[in-house]
């Protein structure tokens, strides 16, 4: 079984991580019986699982995206400002 990463898991709701552990758990087991014919639709459950959290991460990462952008315009700005007031 395929984990997910820990930034995905941290982002799961205390539902999903629940559910996400048991089908890992019952996932294992099976391939453990060397049942990987029952163990590949469990993956595909997990990984419709946690669809939801890597959209949190993506909209995480877009909104630290924006944030350094308002950052560095912010700083250009104020730069720019220092730098009319050194011409007067």
């Amino acid at each position: 079984m395929r984990h997910c990463s820990v930034q995905v898991r941290g982002l799961l709701t205390r539902d999903e991580l629940d559910r996400y552990n048991a089908l890992m758990e019952v996932g294992s087991y099976l391939e453990s019986q060397n049942r990987y014919d029952l163990a590949y639709p469990v993956q595909k459950e997990v990984d419709l699982l946690i669809q939801p959290a890597i959209e949190r991460l993506k909209d995480k990462g877009r909104e630290r995206d924006r944030a350094t952008q308002e950052y560095l315009e912010a700083k250009r700005l104020g730069q720019d400002e220092e730098d009319d007031e050194e011409e007067d």
